[in-house]
């Protein structure tokens, strides 16, 4: 394996070195033989494997062995600062332009065993089904375009409005009265062609309506209105296909975004185990009531729609790629718009009873 340095800056200081590549935290290694200064400076060189690094730095006068310089990658490897020279590109020129700022994103994350190429890779392979294309899902569509997933399945039963214009940035003056989602897959394909997208315009009214659409779906992202039970049909539909659902949006004040992932997290219906029946004449019970009768107008503007949106495909990416754990796991995670945006995670409880855990596929 030929072994590529990240960019970084280092500076010997006494028996230590400075090296710094993320400016949020500076390494300092004891280094009194300078000896992971001269590792790094013919690291600069270029893409070179444990044996050429090892000639290298005997030729200056530094006496390794190759397992010496292997050690030494190891160690490197540990705080982020090397990656495979192969993986960091697709290996086509036109597929390296285009993902070009995703593998620079992604390099955060390689490492020696785990190429940056492998996850835009991860995600081109990736099919997501998206429930919405309205508010938070209109950003959503345009954010895993951006990401490059390879096929979206878009659902939606509405029309472009006047109205949707504050918050749904995929829509033009000249789209009104059309499908929302037969124009959000236009949008796609006019915004990458390679993208496979699908247009769904149906009313669900069940989870089994999800059902032939969740077949081949990697993810499910997004989430349904005008039923205060919708959610919990795409929970059922989610933990019956055995695959994660990701969904968020807007309370009055509050920005909402949460994940399900089956057979391993508390589901959404595990969530409500612990509400008060609705029929008990208690306070807690008569809010519980109120509260799902509540109609609110949607205040969902520009900027919290997008904030909604690149949340949850943010999420999504997580479940796609494995870059790191899903954060919102079996949790919501709740920004408060009265208290500076400061985000808190509130877990589910898990309910051993939940039938529909129950249904979930291992």
């Amino acid at each position: 394996m030929q072994v590529m340095l990240k960019e970084c800056a280092w500076e010997s200081l006494g028996d230590e070195l400075v090296v710094v590549h993320d400016p949020r935290e500076a390494y300092t290694l004891a280094d009194p033989d300078g000896r992971i200064a001269a590792l790094l400076d013919e690291l600069a060189r270029g893409p070179a494997t444990a044996e050429e690094l090892s000639a290298a730095l005997s030729a200056r006068g530094v006496p390794v062995t190759e397992d010496d310089v292997r050690d030494g990658l190891a160690g490197l490897d540990s705080l982020g600062l090397v990656e495979d020279a192969a993986g960091r590109l697709l290996g086509d020129p036109d597929a390296d332009e285009r993902h070009f700022s995703n593998l620079t994103f992604f390099g955060v994350f390689a490492r020696l065993g785990r190429p940056r190429a492998e996850f835009v890779r991860r995600l081109r392979d990736s099919h997501v089904l998206v429930l919405g294309a309205g508010g938070g899902g209109s950003s959503l569509v345009q954010c895993l375009a951006g990401l490059g997933v390879g096929a979206l399945t878009l659902v939606d039963r509405d029309d472009i409005a006047p109205r949707n214009f504050a918050r749904q940035f995929l829509y033009r003056h000249a789209d009104i009265g059309r499908s929302k989602v037969d124009r959000a897959a236009e949008w796609v394909r006019e915004y990458d062609p390679g993208i496979e997208v699908r247009a769904v315009d149906r009313w669900i009214s069940g989870p089994d309506d999800l059902k032939d659409l969740t077949e081949d779906a990697h993810l499910i992202a997004g989430g349904l209105d005008g039923d205060p039970d919708a959610n919990l049909w795409v929970n059922e539909a989610a933990l019956r296909a055995g695959v994660p659902w990701v969904a968020g949006g807007m309370t009055r004040t509050q920005l909402i975004y949460f994940s399900v992932d089956p057979g391993v997290s508390a589901c959404l219906r595990c969530d409500e185990s612990d509400l008060p029946d609705p029929r008990e004449r208690t306070t807690a019970a008569v809010a519980q009531r109120l509260t799902r009768g509540l109609r609110l107008a949607n205040g969902l503007t520009g900027p919290m729609a997008m904030q909604v949106g690149s949340l949850v495909a943010y999420e999504a990416m997580r479940y796609l790629t494995g870059v790191e754990q899903p954060r919102a796991a079996g949790s919501r995670v709740v920004i408060d718009l009265l208290d500076g945006l400061v985000p808190v995670w509130q877990p589910f409880p898990r309910d051993p009873g939940c039938p529909a855990c129950a249904l979930a596929r291992r």
